[in-house]
């Protein structure tokens, strides 16, 4: 089954009912009432995009998923190194080809730079995107912010930056990062150690997680959880430098920029597109 562009409002509202729900089991009848669809259409729909059923998506948003992914899905970032983003972890066909401003680019705070930027559908609510002639550097959720707020946080980053609206000028780079399918070229705005930290999550294969405290080893900063946290949370470009795949020790999610409903539903969709993959290959 194809998915067209409206099935990205329909999951978004269905994935909202579900997580709305807070570990309350969602019928299929319920949930297709409340969307005005079918049972069966929403139950295709749905299992198109996800990878599994609803009833099946809601045992991944539980509260304890999160130290569910720690326990199972940990992943040591020498080892991901080793095995690169092309590996056999890798849930998509996603290439990203990605550089970095240097620090003297970084502190002119966006001068003399172009910012193409539009917005676009995601089943996780809409996403603002931008982008130089070099790559995406920004992909904010606005379901929690509000759209006015996600242009106001990407924005005060490069103030002195030129902003030009030209959806049609990202699309391809955009639907790249959303879909995890073609080629996403990807620059780095920030500090040196916002870049080294953006760079080790790019390791994180879909489907799962690791530790801020794992994240310091990687980079040589043992002792910096706290400032390695703040650089994860500064990250402006969501999903394509998958801070969501951060979490604390403990197992519990810890902060995220765009909202935790949006880090919690994340998690649970790559874990489900995971476990389909995983099963998939083991019937071959």
């Amino acid at each position: 089954m194809e998915l067209a562009p409206y099935h990205y409002d329909v999951m978004a509202r269905a994935i909202a009912l579900i997580d709305d729900r807070a570990g309350t089991p969602l019928s299929l009848t319920e949930l297709a009432e409340s969307l005005g669809m079918s049972t069966s259409h929403v139950q295709r729909v749905f299992t198109t995009w996800v990878g599994v059923s609803p009833k099946r998506y809601q045992q991944f948003l539980a509260l304890d998923h999160a130290r569910e992914l720690l326990r199972n899905n940990f992943t040591t970032l020498d080892a991901a190194a080793e095995v690169g983003l092309s590996g056999s972890s890798r849930l998509h066909d996603l290439f990203i080809r990605w550089e970095a401003m240097t620090p003297g680019e970084f502190a002119r705070k966006g001068d003399g730079l172009t910012v193409f930027w539009g917005w676009f559908d995601s089943p996780f609510g809409p996403v603002l995107s931008m982008a130089t002639d070099k790559g995406l550097c920004g992909l904010a959720f606005a379901a929690e912010s509000g759209p006015q707020a996600a242009m106001a946080d990407l924005t005060a980053r490069w103030p002195a930056a030129t902003y030009i609206e030209a959806p049609d000028s990202i699309v391809e780079w955009t639907q790249a990062a959303l879909t995890g399918v073609g080629e996403a070229r990807l620059l780095m705005i920030g500090t040196p150690l916002q870049i080294q930290v953006w760079e080790a999550l790019l390791r994180i294969p879909s489907g799962h997680v690791t530790t801020y405290s794992e994240i310091a080893k990687c980079i040589g900063r043992d002792k910096a959880v706290r400032a390695v946290g703040t650089a994860v949370g500064r990250n402006p470009v969501s999903l394509l430098i998958p801070c969501h795949r951060a979490l604390r020790k403990s197992g519990a999610l810890g902060g995220y920029h765009w909202g935790l409903p949006v880090k919690r539903t994340l998690l649970a969709w790559e874990s489900a597109r995971e476990t389909q993959s995983l099963d998939q290959r083991n019937l071959a």
